[in-house]
C-alpha cells in the first residue's frame, strides 16, 4: 500500500510494506541509506527474527515478535539505520506509516523501542497501537486507531471487533492462510467493508497465521504527499520539506554518529 493508491481509502494508514531479508540480503540492510520523513508515523514489527537498537536517548535493546519501535517524524527526521540485524538467520515484518493530525504533523519527532516483554497482549493479539479488549499499547500515538499483530494457531477462530467509529479496517497476511469471507494467502493484503461490524478470522492451514490488522476513525483531510511525506495540507507540506532540507545541512556537520554496535540513531 501506498499513498497514492490504498492509501488513500485507508488513511490514516497511507503505506505499508512486508520485508524479508536472509543470508547475503540480511547483511546488506546494514547498506540501507538514510532518507527522511515529515508528517507521518512509522511502525516496524518483526514476525521473525529480531533487530538491536542503540540510541542515547532510548538505550540498548532488541526487537523482535511482539515489539515495536515507534518513529513520529512529526516536521522532519532523518532515519534509516537505527536498527541492525541481530544474530538470526532471517527477518521478516512491516513498516507502516500513519498519516498524522494536523496538531502534530510539523510536530516535535519521538521515537520509542519497547521490546516485546513490555507489550500488552490480549489473547492471540499484540496490542501495538492503541486499545483492544480493555488492553492499551504504550505507543503513545494520536487517538482512533488500532494496529495489532496477531498469530492464530492452525485452526484456531478469532474475532476482532472494531471500536465504535473505525470505519476503516484491513489486514495482512505474512505467513500461513486464512479464511474470512474467502481465503486469505500469506503476501496478501485484504480490506474490509467500511463500518465497524465484527471481523471473524480462522487460521485455515496446517500452520500457524501471523499478521497484522488495523482500523481506524477515518483520517478527514486530503492527502498532500512529497517524496517521503505526507502532510494535511501543501504549506503543512513545504514547512516539512525546508525542516527537512535543514536537517541535512546539519546532519553533514554532524560528521559519524554511528554507534559502537553500528547503528546511527534518529537524526531529529
Amino acid at each position: 500500500m501506498s499513498p497514492s493508491d490504498l492509501g488513500q481509502l485507508l488513511k490514516p494508514f497511507v503505506f505499508l510494506d512486508i520485508f524479508s531479508a536472509g543470508g547475503a540480503t540480511l547483511r546488506m540492510m546494514e547498506e540501507m541509506p538514510l532518507h527522511p520523513h515529515s508528517g507521518i508515523a512509522t511502525v516496524t514489527v518483526f514476525t521473525e527474527g529480531r533487530m538491536r537498537f542503540n540510541d542515547p536517548a532510548n538505550g540498548t535493546g532488541t526487537i523482535g515478535y511482539g515489539g515495536v519501535e515507534w518513529m513520529r517524524a512529526g516536521g522532519g527526521v532523518w532515519h534509516g539505520k537505527e536498527m541492525t540485524p541481530d544474530e538470526v538467520p532471517r527477518i521478516q515484518g512491516f513498516q507502516l506509516w500513519l498519516s498524522l493530525p494536523a496538531e502534530l504533523e510539523n510536530g516535535e519527532p519521538v521515537s520509542r523501542y519497547i521490546e516485546a516483554k513490555d507489550m500488552p497482549q490480549a489473547g492471540p493479539a499484540h496490542v501495538i497501537v492503541g486499545q483492544h479488549a480493555g488492553v492499551h499499547s504504550p505507543v503513545p500515538a494520536p487517538e482512533g486507531i488500532n494496529y495489532l499483530l496477531v498469530t492464530l494457531r492452525a485452526g484456531e477462530r478469532w474475532t476482532y471487533q472494531p471500536p465504535k467509529g473505525h470505519a476503516v479496517g484491513w489486514l495482512a497476511l505474512a505467513k500461513g492462510s486464512l479464511l474470512a469471507d474467502g481465503r486469505i494467502e500469506a503476501g496478501e493484503m485484504v480490506v474490509f467493508e467500511s463500518g465497524d461490524a465484527a471481523i471473524e478470522l480462522e487460521a485455515s492451514g496446517a500452520t500457524d497465521a501471523v499478521f497484522v490488522l488495523g482500523s481506524a476513525v477515518p483520517h478527514p483531510h486530503p492527502l498532500h504527499l512529497g517524496y517521503y511525506s505526507v502532510h494535511t495540507s501543501a504549506q503543512a507540506l513545504a514547512n516539512g520539506e525546508r525542516r527537512i532540507a535543514e536537517l541535512a545541512r546539519k546532519l553533514q556537520e554532524a560528521g559519524d554518529r554511528r554507534t559502537e554496535s553500528g547503528t546511527i540513531p534518529v537524526f531529529r
